[in-house]
């Protein structure tokens, strides 16, 4: 299960963190008879503390796409049945008239099984979700919607380096972006170490990989970037000590530290980041790590803002 739905994560006694991956499959695409490309006809539902959602908001940026998929946001905090809209007025998302995302995953599923998760793309017309699988919605929002981009768009898959970057991404889904639940949602001290010692290694990884290159595919930013920057943004705020991934901080990994920040400086990046909602959301949903639902203060966010000095790779 995904921290990101209703239902939640919880820590299973004795057993190793599985998250479920079975999303709406739905895509929207150019060629697409029943959900086609078009121009204002869909919202993007998304939660700044979800670094899921966070990818597919920071796509939707920095891209040009903002006139031409809408942005409803979620607050951070949800209860088991759905996520809400209570940073709107009256609770009320404007342009669905929903309360609650679950609404729009029962208008096309009035018995949906499964936990309500952002991101989620829902059609305006009839307020009823397409899909919800987000890996997908970041990938099409490049491929297919590239009529719509703004000139200057990066290419944040590029042909060639494609091949290496899946493996990339790969990797950095199943060892970091996953990895720091599995360290946290491990149910005894055994599957915790395990899940420990991968993701560490994959981190030594990521640091020697940036020893020499300026991100993580070369020169340029590509959706790799995006799917990792959306993780070390959370780390030292709330998977170092929530989740157990204390060998280290982030700010002690010279590289994957100047790299963070190079990424967060980045127009369309930082912006997206809010640390008061990603703190909120962990320390109070996750009842069962954190029973009494203190948030903590620090750490100071100002340190994202300090030279990052990768100029020079």
């Amino acid at each position: 299960m995904s921290d990101e739905s209703t239902t939640g994560a919880y820590v299973t006694t004795g057993q190793e963190f599985d998250r479920d991956m079975n999303y709406i499959p739905d895509r929207i695409t150019r060629d697409s008879s029943q959900w086609p490309v078009e121009p204002g006809r869909y919202r993007l539902v998304a939660a700044k503390a979800c670094p899921w959602a966070n990818r597919a908001i920071i796509v939707r940026g920095i891209l040009g796409l903002e006139d031409v998929i809408s942005l409803g946001l979620c607050g951070p905090v949800h209860d088991r049945r759905s996520w809400t809209f209570d940073l709107d007025p009256g609770g009320v998302d404007p342009v669905l008239g929903y309360e609650r995302l679950q609404e729009a995953y029962f208008a096309r599923y009035p018995d949906y099984p499964r936990g309500i998760t952002v991101p989620a793309m829902v059609d305006v017309p009839t307020r009823a979700v397409v899909t919800n699988d987000f890996p997908w919605i970041t990938h099409d929002l490049f491929h297919e919607w590239r009529d719509h981009h703004r000139p200057d768009a990066p290419d944040l898959w590029p042909d060639d380096v494609r091949d290496e970057m899946e493996d990339v991404m790969k990797r950095v889904f199943t060892e970091v972006n996953n990895g720091v639940y599995r360290c946290g949602f491990a149910g005894s001290q055994e599957t915790y170490e395990a899940a420990y010692e991968r993701l560490w290694t994959a981190m030594d990884w990521l640091e020697d990989r940036l020893t020499d290159r300026r991100y993580l595919m070369g020169d340029h930013i590509t959706e790799a970037d995006v799917r990792l920057f959306t993780t070390l943004a959370r780390f030292d705020a709330v998977y170092h000590g929530h989740f157990k991934c204390n060998r280290n901080k982030l700010t002690e990994m010279p590289n994957l530290w100047g790299y963070a920040r190079d990424v967060f400086q980045t127009p369309g990046f930082g912006e997206t980041i809010d640390f008061d909602q990603i703190k909120a959301h962990y320390y109070v949903v996750h009842t069962d790590i954190n029973p009494t639902q203190i948030v903590p203060a620090g750490p100071d966010p100002r340190v994202w803002t300090t030279p990052h000095g990768r100029e020079r790779v």
